[in-house]
């Protein structure tokens, strides 16, 4: 029998692709298996992209539509949709186009020289400058903190065996990024080159605020470095601050000159920036933890369609 896969899409402004998706899906897949299946979760795309689903679940049984009560974002939209699959195999993709369909049929041969999991490394990638450079600068950043090494080019277009997602499923931290927990989770991985294309339409929704926000909940979320850090820090800045009230006393005795208030004014803004800094940082990893006991589910699903199919 053949190898089942599934592969998960999760869905936000890109309603008009939707189709033509579908479309290069099926072509694609059909070459590799009949077993397949297609889970598009809308995660409360503004574009009503739910009506767009509901039309495809319909003529095609292969469809898995998973409708969000409301957006929870596209980590936790992918989530919902690997808590789902059922494939030996899981493909997840972005609902673009930007990921090619056409490119599955490879990054499944990969997996047959016994790699557990194969991400796509995007060549010729169609964002900005300012994007990539962001990127590249994050993923420096992501490095030191987690002393390890990430290349930027790589994204969430990926396949990997039903093993490795049962495992990513047990996971069910709150602050999520799929292909860093998928390396946490080691197994024989690799990556290949893929042409990367055009947006289908629109723009991504990830506006510079909300990558910042995701840089810094991944980070936090998975390193205590940035506490190491501010230690150091306050280590630091008291020992030079003692050398500082040395240096002080002896000018005072020696030379006899007052260095007066601006000194002292200066060193207590500085500390107490240090200070605040800090204890703001120790309050996002209390702010993590509170959010961790609270165990609410990571995703409210409304509605599925064709999940009991035979």
């Amino acid at each position: 029998m053949s190898d089942m896969i599934s592969v998960v899409i999760p869905v936000y402004g890109c309603r008009a692709a939707l189709p033509e998706l579908h479309r290069r899906l099926c072509e694609s897949l059909s070459k590799i298996t009949d077993r397949y299946e297609i889970i598009l979760v809308d995660d409360a795309c503004p574009q009503n992209s739910w009506e767009v689903i509901e039309q495809i679940c319909h003529k095609d049984p292969h469809v898995i539509g998973i409708h969000m009560s409301r957006n929870f974002g596209q980590i936790r939209a992918i989530t919902a949709g690997l808590d789902q699959s059922q494939g030996d195999y899981v493909v997840v993709m972005d609902c673009d186009l930007q990921d090619r369909p056409e490119s599955i049929p490879e990054l499944y041969e990969k997996t047959k020289e016994g790699y557990d999991v194969v991400f796509a490394r995007r060549e010729g990638r169609k964002d900005s400058f300012i994007t990539k450079l962001l990127s590249k600068a994050f993923y420096k950043v992501y490095d030191y903190f987690t002393d390890g090494t990430f290349d930027s080019s790589i994204c969430n277009f990926s396949i990997s065996k039903r093993q490795v997602i049962d495992y990513y499923c047990q996971m069910r931290e709150q602050n999520r990024a799929y292909t860093m927990f998928i390396r946490w989770l080691g197994f024989r991985q690799t990556a290949i080159d893929m042409p990367a294309e055009e947006r289908f339409e629109g723009k991504s929704s990830y506006n510079m605020r909300r990558k910042l926000k995701l840089a810094f909940e991944v980070i936090t979320a998975q390193s205590n470095k940035p506490l190491k850090l501010a230690v150091s820090a306050g280590f630091t800045i008291s020992f030079l601050a003692f050398l500082y009230i040395i240096y002080l006393v002896i000018r005072y005795f020696i030379g006899g000159i007052d260095p007066g208030y601006t000194s002292i004014v200066a060193s207590i803004y500085l500390m107490g920036g240090i200070l605040l800094g800090a204890v703001g940082i120790v309050g996002i990893y209390v702010g993590n933890i509170f959010n961790e006991t609270k165990s609410r589910p990571l995703y409210v699903v409304a509605e599925k369609l064709n999940v009991n199919k035979d």
